[in-house]
């Protein structure tokens, strides 16, 4: 895989990324996210396929990229196609700050160390170029605007964003409420994407001890039964403090 073009959990964690306080929206919800978001961008690249409710390995070979293939090498281990809710809800230690201390090397964010309550060290994250967040955006503003059906990409990254809350973030407000709908409805494009985004939002609603019938109909446009929207986002989320361990990660 080229590194032409940013990655699915790269992109959610931009969208998620507040500009101002430099915290990330919905931390809990988010790592939910990029672990699924993980998921499309193997699905997007041919190495893996829904199979039901569950995920199979089909192509093992790797991308390129250290931490996508991590977790393509997690699956095949598996050795039998897994189900997405119970992926998703494994433990994810470092995922997110896994992302953003790529970013931080790839230059698309810097880190502003600080401190909470005089004490506890904390490492808030900046976007160093907001045009590449605004790029994102619009792609999503884009298909919400227009109703023209998105590519894959963008259908799951809209499912994402919805999955795990950002909608609030992303169009806040009694003004942001007709689109935060319009981006809850745009899971509907990507099969793909709308079986991890009901995975994540399964397993925030303590579900992932009932297996899925099937995945969402192309033409569904709410979460199945026991399915519920993620919670909106948590505003000023205070900034995670760094941890050596969890910062080390593979240079894509």
């Amino acid at each position: 895989m080229g590194r032409s073009r940013r990655t699915l959990p790269e992109e959610l964690l931009l969208l998620a990324l507040d500009p101002t306080t430099g915290t990330t929206a919905q931390p809990q919800s988010l790592d939910l996210g990029l672990a699924g978001a993980q998921l499309v961008e193997l699905a997007l690249a041919g190495r893996i396929a829904p199979d039901g409710d569950r995920i199979a390995v089909v192509a093992p070979r790797p991308t390129g990229d250290p931490t996508l293939d991590c977790a393509l090498e997690l699956l095949r281990r598996r050795g039998a196609p897994v189900r997405a809710v119970n992926w998703i809800g494994g433990p994810r230690l470092g995922l997110r700050q896994t992302y953003l201390s790529h970013l931080e090397r790839c230059g698309m964010v810097h880190a502003v160390e600080g401190q909470m309550c005089g004490v506890l060290p904390t490492t808030r994250y900046q976007a160093t170029d907001t045009a590449i967040s605004r790029e994102i955006k619009a792609r999503l503003d884009s298909a919400i605007r227009t109703g023209v059906p998105p590519d894959p990409r963008t259908a799951a990254l809209a499912a994402l964003a919805h999955a795990v809350g950002l909608g609030k973030h992303l169009y806040p407000g009694n003004e942001g409420r007709s689109s935060r709908s319009r981006l809850r409805d745009l899971i509907r494009h990507d099969p793909m994407g709308g079986l991890v985004a009901h995975a994540v939002m399964d397993v925030q609603n303590g579900a992932a001890a009932q297996p899925r019938r099937s995945p969402a109909p192309a033409g569904r446009q709410a979460p199945g039964p026991g399915a519920r929207s993620a919670p909106e986002p948590a505003r000023g989320v205070p900034a995670q403090p760094r941890h050596g361990s969890m910062a080390r990660a593979a240079a894509h």
